[in-house]
């Protein structure tokens, strides 16, 4: 019998996970937690689990910190990761964190139970790049193209896309912070955003080609 722990904190989308992976084959075992600490006191109480299905926007700790603990006190457990947040750099520090796959939300009820089973045979699932959701390659032209972007702009876009701050960005390129502040500011206004958040969405819709 095959028991998979589910830990995501939206009641539906948790319960109709549970539903699908309950197709994966007969007699399997899903059992859902809301936050990372039932998650973990569940295994302290029963380490016997075959596969962790996690979510990255936890209540109580992010999934990339969950990653971590399980990867060093469960080392055993694989994990998969399930999450909106399907750009590029997310799913690489999944798995750099011990994640052994990592499926985005956009993606089918029969991708996922795909990647169920390439991690339970061991082995490791990323999004298919020829596939819906953020994380694939789009066609198109790259992002500064479309939005008329100089180099120096597409440079300081690249790291914001990363998570960097001013201060990083302006470390690693050599420039200023204030210089950093004039390009970002000149990003916002070609992406037609107001903050750091919503110019990372915008490039993430548009696809990893920067």
């Amino acid at each position: 019998m095959t028991k998979i722990l589910v830990v995501e904190d939206h009641v539906l989308v948790r319960e109709a996970m549970s539903q699908t992976l309950m197709r994966l084959e007969e007699g399997v075992q899903c059992t859902g937690f809301k936050a990372a600490d039932e998650a973990l006191a569940e295994l302290e109480r029963d380490p016997e689990w075959d596969l962790a299905v996690i979510d990255l926007m936890l209540p109580d700790m992010n999934g990339f910190s969950l990653l971590a603990i399980l990867a060093k006190r469960f080392p055993d457990l694989p994990a998969i990761v399930v999450s909106a947040l399907d750009d590029g750099a997310s799913i690489q520090r999944a798995l750099k964190a011990g994640a052994s796959g990592f499926v985005p939300k956009s993606c089918s009820s029969d991708e996922l139970l795909e990647a169920i089973r390439i991690v339970l045979g061991g082995g490791v699932y990323t999004p298919k790049e020829d596939g819906s959701g953020a994380a694939r390659r789009r066609s198109g032209a790259p992002v500064q193209d479309r939005f008329g972007l100089t180099t120096a702009q597409t440079r300081v876009m690249e790291l914001l896309a990363q998570g960097r701050t001013n201060r990083e960005i302006a470390e690693l390129l050599g420039l200023s912070e204030g210089t950093v502040k004039v390009h970002m500011s000149a990003i916002f206004r070609a992406l037609n955003v107001t903050n750091r958040a919503q110019a990372v969405l915008v490039i993430t819709r548009h696809g990893s080609r920067v």
